[in-house]
């Protein structure tokens, strides 16, 4: 299921001739070769506009919008916190907890 068998493109062309009759279907299909013709050349336009400018050697790079955040230093102005000396658990554990 989902995959395309060449049964179904057969009724999907028949359907196309049904619809459209065989006259029409040959200025349909020229005009929507023109159409791409034209969308090809649009979208080659839009990347020969873009102007491409190569960094001169003694040019820094932009800066990056994220800095990367720095070791904080403290000051005398906040409170100081002891460290936990080690093999003290960090959360108060007790049995009422776990029940």
């Amino acid at each position: 299921m989902g995959e395309l068998r060449p049964w179904h493109i057969v009724l999907i062309v028949i359907a196309f001739f049904v619809l459209f009759g065989y006259k029409k279907l040959p200025d349909a299909t020229r005009s929507l070769g023109r159409s791409l013709r034209i969308l090809k050349t649009e979208v080659k336009s839009l990347h020969d506009d873009e102007p491409e400018t190569p960094m001169a050697a003694n040019e820094q790079p932009a800066p990056r919008a994220v800095e990367a955040p720095r070791a904080a230093v403290p000051d005398a102005s906040s409170p100081q916190i002891p460290p936990v000396p080690a093999g003290t658990p960090t959360t108060p554990a007790s049995d009422a907890d776990h029940r």
